[in-house]
């Protein structure tokens, strides 16, 4: 009897470690602290008018602080990895309420990444998200603290229409900081319009001659936010 309870508690234990990883995100709200589940943070925030109606609508990244998903790492790079997930809210203001627009658990990275230990914080040096124009911008950067010199600069552009907040632009700039070169390729969904630029170097004025060629490209619906995934930026990338 006392082994058939301790698996029993031992199992709702894990059940509800697990549940902690992917909390159940309310529609509505009085604020936006409403919407951060128990043992997560606000770790970056935006604000600005998304849907045209003068009301400051927020842009929220959410982060586990579960002391589970910090592991210790024996390799290259830090020696603690923190993998705990993170989350983004789009909330939309009202006369007294702030309503769930959006949010998309799959495609905001971690602080760290297990198989890829010199990888920075993705989120660190860009501010991770912010609302423009009425449009909101995630923004990351990607380079290694070992193994690389290469860094890669990634905005994906949303924008609020068809009441969903639709991808209508990708930006991904490259350079090294070994020998300054850099790149830089944009994609324009609503135009079907790319553009890539080449040639320049951000160390040398004699060497930066830079050259921009438009292109048209096929691309089918757009999608949304809360679409958004590793996989499918992939292939916006290969585009």
């Amino acid at each position: 009897m006392k082994n058939s309870l301790f698996i029993l508690f031992a199992l709702i234990s894990i059940q509800l470690y697990a549940q902690a990883d992917h909390p159940q995100i309310p529609k509505t709200g009085t604020n936006t602290g409403a919407f951060v589940p128990k043992g997560w943070k606000i770790i970056y925030r935006a604000k600005g008018d998304l849907n045209k109606d003068h009301l400051p609508d927020e842009a929220i990244i959410i982060q586990n602080t579960n002391p589970k998903n910090l592991i210790k790492n024996d390799g290259m790079g830090r020696d603690t990895l923190n993998v705990n997930p993170r989350m983004l809210l789009v909330l939309i203001k009202t006369s007294g309420n702030y309503s769930l627009l959006a949010q998309n658990t799959n495609f905001i990275p971690t602080e760290n990444d297990v198989e890829n230990t010199c990888l920075a914080d993705p989120l660190q040096e860009t501010g991770a998200v912010s609302i423009k124009n009425g449009v909101l911008i995630l923004s990351y950067q990607y380079w290694l603290s070992c193994g690389s010199y290469g860094v890669s600069n990634v905005d994906y552009t949303f924008r609020f229409q068809n009441q969903k907040m639709e991808l209508i632009g990708f930006q991904t700039g490259n350079y090294s900081r070994s020998s300054g070169e850099e790149s830089t390729t944009s994609l324009n969904f609503s135009t079907r319009k790319k553009s890539e630029t080449f040639g320049g170097n951000m160390f040398s004025d004699k060497t930066n001659k830079p050259k921009t060629v438009w292109k048209k490209f096929n691309w089918g619906r757009l999608f949304t936010l809360d679409e958004m995934t590793e996989e499918l930026a992939e292939k916006l990338s290969e585009i």
